[in-house]
């Protein structure tokens, strides 16, 4: 395929686009569902005040609604994602949000009413009842639900939440807008002219191989936060009293608890993870001393850290060598995942090139009906690229088993599982690759990179993790937040896990205000338990046999049937002992030790 002409969307051949077919056949059709949800929410609505003695066909109807709602907006936004600039699509997105959100709030009494039911109630209709073997599609779904049930305030204080929606999101839209519109970042100059820096381009220029250029980027782009701290640390002070708030209204011990209770998740696995990674800092210490190194520099500056431990090398890998790599790579999980996986990737799942007006990047989505969907904008000379279909399908084939394997209403499962499936296709990917290239330049590549990209996910995601929950603690403890505290906790926590090869500049510390994910609080620690999880269970598989290979299957196919911590303990996990981090601290070692042995080599 050509890369310099990005083709229009009419150019692209039929078989390099997902079929949308299997979701809605004709547009009539797509029409037709849609008219459905409001139809269905009205009959929904005759249950009001009543869905205690109604509660089998209240359920019956919210899944028939929840269903038909789920399909119809997979194909608008697919449709969407598919060319930006496609009106039709647009108008079609925008109709189904129109009316999901009518429904939804035309039948906003359901959760409040089933709450309020006696649990012994609930208990005997659907264990004893006349119709108790109806209930099984919506046993765990109401068992959730209910657990809930002390968190829920009444009615009126149900509303007043409600009215806040929009207004608490004003801290995150206003830092968006600020940091992505309204702040000028200036240009740099380059050896091929002048580039502006933005939010977008800051990390092409931390890869410049140009250590001016690095520099004056790093310089010029904190120097834009720096006359902005003020603002940005209060809305971010906003964001967290807001955490804070909405904790203690329902009557949670803390904004931390609030945030891991609907997973079930127990604070135990977001302090050991903190704990565990902090007892491995040498560990973490020893990469910054190999970049120092290979870099050739004598002082490690913050500007330097995104630089890769090798140079990059050029693969060619078409998109149908890219599945047949996968099938070879995936083999451990049995032909029946690759079957289903490289069947899919070339008979109608993947989108796999780019077209003008696609979204960028690439992600997996489908409905409970039809495929597991994959957007790439696939180029054969990104080696990466092959890592992100591995990556996406692992995504897919998750979806796909927990489709297959439970009911609508207990099929979804939560992020915290997400990334474990994606990230384990990763890693026997890399394994596969590993073992299978004889340049040393390529092993030495992967090597580096995989040790790179599990710094990012598991390192530094839980610094991340670390600042958000000591931020939350100052302020529950009284103390207020501003920039100069802010700072101060960053640039403790910047020292602590970068280790003394780093030198700081006075404006690293503002990185602190720079992160997007702040303003979801306590949601950044699920990559690195991910990753963790998904490094141990790669190795327990490759590594085991039949069985191990068989509990895998289990948490692929519990779907949202289980708590994640349940599922993952079942796959052979468990997330509330250091165990996982450990094993995936471990692997970090060994690909630094190969590393090492590389770079001696050359």
């Amino acid at each position: 395929m050509n890369h310099q002409h990005i083709p229009l969307r009419t150019e692209i051949k039929p078989q390099d686009m997902w079929d949308l077919s299997a979701l809605f056949k004709t547009e009539e059709e797509w029409e037709n569902a849609l008219k459905q949800i409001p139809l269905i929410a009205e009959k929904l609505f005759i249950f009001k005040d009543r869905v205690a003695e109604n509660l089998l066909d209240s359920l019956k109807l919210y899944e028939q609604m929840e269903q038909i709602s789920e399909k119809v907006g997979v194909y608008a936004s697919l449709l969407t994602a598919q060319d930006e600039g496609d009106s039709a699509a647009q108008d079609k997105l925008g109709r189904y949000m129109m009316n999901a959100s009518a429904a939804e709030a035309r039948i906003s009494f359901l959760i409040p009413e089933i709450q309020a039911i006696p649990e012994s109630r609930i208990k005997e209709e659907t264990e004893a009842g006349p119709r108790s073997g109806e209930y099984t599609p919506y046993l765990v779904w109401l068992k959730k639900l209910l657990r809930l049930k002390d968190f829920i305030l009444s009615e009126k204080e149900e509303r007043l939440f409600a009215l806040q929606s929009e207004s608490l999101q004003t801290p995150s839209t206003a830092f968006s807008m600020l940091t992505n519109v309204d702040m000028n970042f200036g240009s740099i100059q380059t050896s091929e002219g002048e580039r502006p820096l933005s939010q977008t381009t800051w990390s092409a220029f931390m890869l410049n191989e140009d250590r001016d250029v690095r520099k004056n980027a790093y310089m010029q782009f904190y120097s834009a936060f720096d006359n902005h701290k003020h603002t940005i640390a209060a809305l971010y002070a906003g964001s967290v009293n807001q955490d804070i708030y909405k904790a203690r209204a329902r009557g949670y011990k803390s904004s931390l608890e609030r945030a891991l209770f609907p997973d079930k998740v127990s604070e135990t696995v977001y302090r050991n993870l903190i704990a565990t990674v902090r007892s491995h800092f040498p560990v973490l210490h020893r990469y910054y001393a190999l970049l120092k190194k290979a870099l050739g520099v004598s002082e490690l500056r913050h500007y330097d850290v995104y630089m890769p431990l090798t140079k990059n090398v050029r693969f060619i890998t078409s998109y149908d060598k890219a599945v047949d790599i996968l099938r070879e790579a995936l083999s451990p999980l049995g032909s029946e995942y690759t079957d289903i996986l490289c069947g899919g990737l070339r008979g109608g799942w993947t989108d796999r090139y780019e077209n003008k007006g696609k979204r960028s990047g690439a992600f997996s989505s489908g409905a409970y009906t039809g495929y597991p969907y994959i957007l790439m904008n696939y180029k054969e000379d990104v080696i990466r690229d092959v890592f992100t279909l591995a990556h996406e399908g692992g995504h897919s084939m998750h979806s796909w088993y927990a489709a297959h394997n439970n009911p609508f209403m207990h099929y979804s499962y939560t992020i915290f599982e997400a990334e474990v499936a994606s990230t384990f296709n990763e890693q026997l990917l890399f394994q596969y690759l590993l073992t299978h290239t004889e340049k040393e330049e390529e092993r030495l590549y992967l090597l580096c990179t995989r040790a790179s990209d599990i710094l990012a996910t598991l390192f530094r995601q839980t610094m991340f993790a670390e600042f958000e929950l000591i931020t939350h603690e100052a302020v529950e403890g009284g103390k207020p937040l501003n920039a100069a505290q802010c700072r101060s906790i960053y640039r403790k926590l910047l020292e602590d896990y970068f280790g003394p090869e780093m030198v700081f500049e006075n404006e690293s510390d503002l990185e602190c205000l720079r992160i997007p994910h702040f303003y979801s609080a306590f949601y950044v620690y699920k990559y690195a338990t991910g990753i963790s999880a998904a490094l141990s269970l790669a190795e327990r598989v490759t590594k085991g046999g039949i069985s191990e290979r068989n509990d895998y299957f289990t948490f692929l196919k519990s779907g949202g049937s289980l708590y994640p911590v349940e599922s993952l303990r079942a796959a052979g996990v468990d997330m509330e002992k250091t165990a996982p981090i450990e094993t995936a601290v471990g692997i970090f070692s060994k690909l630094l030790d190969e590393i090492e042995e590389n770079l001696i080599k050359q």
